[in-house]
């Protein structure tokens, strides 16, 4: 069995709290100052729309008029789910690995979007069900595992509660660890099985119906997605998550990956980084994020939660998930403040 991560850190030290103090909002000042830079340009007045609220976004997260985008990663955190056993996927739990070694070998979508905007990927493992030991050897993975993958939660609990504290804690060691040479983060996930945990955390936080949340993941047809639909109504059923505590609902429903995300945020923000939240899964990561501490999640002048929540009806296309497709608006927004 894989060594499991262990804390590196004095017992007494209350860790989330501790980073939770090192996050602001926005700074008013810069925020203030790069408007006043963008009314200024010769344009029709906020042309450019999203772009120009990215780039006083940037201007107030970073507190600079000059914020850095150049140096990019994708983090992309691992683990699998119990509940696979309940035929939610058409791929078994072994595919969590075979991937794993797919994005060492650069060879997944996730490398070639990387190449496009010039990020590197970074790949932590946080509860691979796989050893990958010999990727840790060789320094190709960070290993973080706190377990070999969760519990089956459509008859319990995902993991304990001081599990889903130690995978929150973990993401925002990986942001902390990486933030000295990170402008920006983007996250990532890989997890067969993961797609019905995120379901589930953003049923539990959300008013969305799991008709409106449901997708058929690695492929489902009709029938897979019914199945799907009411094993993760069980699993909502048994386990009744508390939608204003974060960390319940990740232990009772989540995983350690997404966990990991949510740390990643946190540590990102207490560390001034922007993160580029990418997908359903990191999705409810940032959810988690957001519950455990609201500074966390402000981007494009709106909380995480209510702009997840336009995401997953598809309203309007994201700023965000726009600027991950093309380097354009990463690389160009804080363009807009200095010619």
């Amino acid at each position: 069995m894989p060594k499991t991560y262990q804390p590196n850190r004095p017992d007494n030290v209350d860790y989330l709290e501790a980073t939770f103090r090192k996050i602001f909002p926005q700074d008013s000042d810069y925020r203030d100052k790069a408007t006043a830079r963008l009314e200024q340009l010769t344009m029709p007045h906020w042309a450019l729309g999203d772009l120009m609220d990215l780039a006083v976004d940037l201007a107030g997260m970073t507190r600079s008029m000059h914020p850095p985008v150049k140096r990019k990663r994708v983090v992309i955190m691992v683990g699998d789910h119990g509940v696979t056993a309940e035929g939610i996927s058409k791929y078994p739990s072994e595919v969590t690995a075979q991937m794993v070694h797919n994005f060492v070998n650069g060879g997944a979508g996730i490398n070639a979007l990387a190449r496009q905007a010039g990020a590197e990927v970074s790949v932590v493992d946080m509860g691979c069900a796989g050893d990958l030991s010999a990727l840790v050897k060789q320094g190709k993975i960070i290993s973080k595992k706190i377990a070999a993958g969760t519990e089956n939660m459509a008859h319990g609990p995902a993991m304990t509660r001081t599990q889903a504290v130690m995978a929150v804690e973990v993401g925002i060691e990986v942001a902390e660890r990486l933030a000295p040479e990170v402008d920006i983060f983007a996250t990532g996930d890989m997890g067969i099985g993961n797609t019905t945990a995120s379901t589930a955390i953003v049923a539990a936080m959300t008013d969305k119906t799991l008709d409106q949340l449901t997708g058929r993941g690695t492929g489902l047809d009709d029938e897979q997605l019914e199945h799907k639909k009411e094993i993760v109504a069980r699993i909502l059923q048994m386990n009744k998550p508390d939608a204003e505590d974060g960390l319940d609902v990740l232990a009772k429903v989540g995983g350690y990956e997404i966990g990991g995300i949510a740390g990643l945020i946190i540590g990102a923000a207490a560390q001034q980084k922007p993160v580029l939240v990418d997908g359903f899964i990191s999705t409810a990561g940032a959810l988690i994020a957001c519950k455990l501490e609201p500074l966390s999640g402000i981007i494009s002048s709106a909380p995480i939660a209510r702009w997840s929540r336009d995401m997953l009806l598809c309203r309007r296309s994201s700023a965000v998930n726009r600027c991950w497709t093309s380097t354009f608006a990463w690389e160009r927004a804080p363009g807009l403040f200095w010619p």
